[in-house]
């Protein structure tokens, strides 16, 4: 019995498909196919019970499972504690976001660990929920720092004590402009450049149906964004109200634009997240427990 095949089982067992078990191992799903028809020869025990859209472990599976997560275990930390030995801790950190205000409190953290170790190196990838989500479960990111709503059932997570403000980016010579906040019946007939977490596959979780309530449903929507920069892009050019988070964009650099909060106030939470039974990096371990001291401490 190989550890390497042992890990390939581990995969499949918590990713639950063979597609995605091969595109976190970086194989192909023959091969990786192959590798469990040969272990469940070899074993003499049926492990793996392949359904059309699951994969569910046996009873042996099971056992084999808790053995081989045991033997995995070990193998991997006398690997570390060899290494960390004569180690000096670099490495490279991956890291997902969407558009918050948060970041800085992720910075704060990044600079202490780079002060301390200069051979940490961060790489940050900005896109959507979806977007960091994919690329979490393909092994290309290590964090995820993720607005809510999100679903957490195949990530470890841990919440920022900080919740972004939603409102909405409008131009100076807006009829709205001079208004303190932004309520319902100010903004319901008006043209809306939306945000992703406005979309009905997020906004019953984000609080938007309870902000806009019955008035969800006829909502002026002209255009839809991801990313804010290009949502400021047609406010300028008069296409409509963008609803978005606060401290994204500097208005107060941009004479033509200006930010109102939401009244009632809507906020949405944020979570660092990572895959369960991750396996990080020295560094990745290092700035996990940085952010537990900061966040948690």
């Amino acid at each position: 019995m190989e550890f390497r095949v042992l890990r390939y089982f581990l995969t499949v067992a918590r990713e639950g498909s063979i597609t995605g078990a091969a595109n976190f191992l970086h194989l192909t799903q023959p091969t990786l196919s192959r590798q469990l028809q040969e272990l469940e020869k070899e074993l003499g025990q049926k492990l793996l019970i392949r359904g059309k859209s699951k994969i569910t472990l046996t009873p042996e599976g099971m056992m084999l499972r808790k053995r081989a997560e045991e033997i995995v275990d070990m193998v991997e930390k006398t690997e570390a504690e060899f290494k960390s030995i004569n180690e000096i801790i670099g490495g490279d950190i991956y890291i997902g976001c969407g558009e918050t205000d948060a970041m800085k409190y992720i910075s704060e953290v990044m600079k202490e660990l780079q002060s301390e170790y200069s051979g940490i190196k961060f790489h940050i990838h900005s896109g959507n929920a979806e977007d960091v989500t994919e690329k979490l479960d393909k092994g290309l990111l290590d964090f995820g720092i993720l607005i809510q709503p999100i679903d957490l059932s195949k990530y470890d997570n841990l919440t920022i004590p900080y919740k972004d403000i939603w409102g909405v980016i409008m131009r100076n010579d807006s009829p709205l402009a001079s208004n303190e906040t932004i309520k319902l019946e100010d903004i319901i007939d008006k043209p809306i450049i939306a945000s992703r977490q406005m979309s009905k596959k997020y906004s019953a979780k984000s609080g938007f149906l309870d902000w806009f309530g019955e008035s969800f449903e006829t909502l002026n929507i002209v255009a839809t964004y991801n990313l804010v920069y290009n949502a400021v892009i047609m406010v300028e050019s008069g296409i409509g109200y963008a609803v978005t988070l606060d401290k994204l964009i500097n208005t107060l650099g941009n004479p033509g634009i200006c930010f109102k909060p939401l009244s009632p106030k809507l906020e949405s939470r944020l979570d660092i997240v990572w895959k369960k039974h991750q396996v990080f990096s020295p560094a990745a371990k290092l700035f996990l427990s940085m952010l537990y001291k900061k966040f948690e401490g």
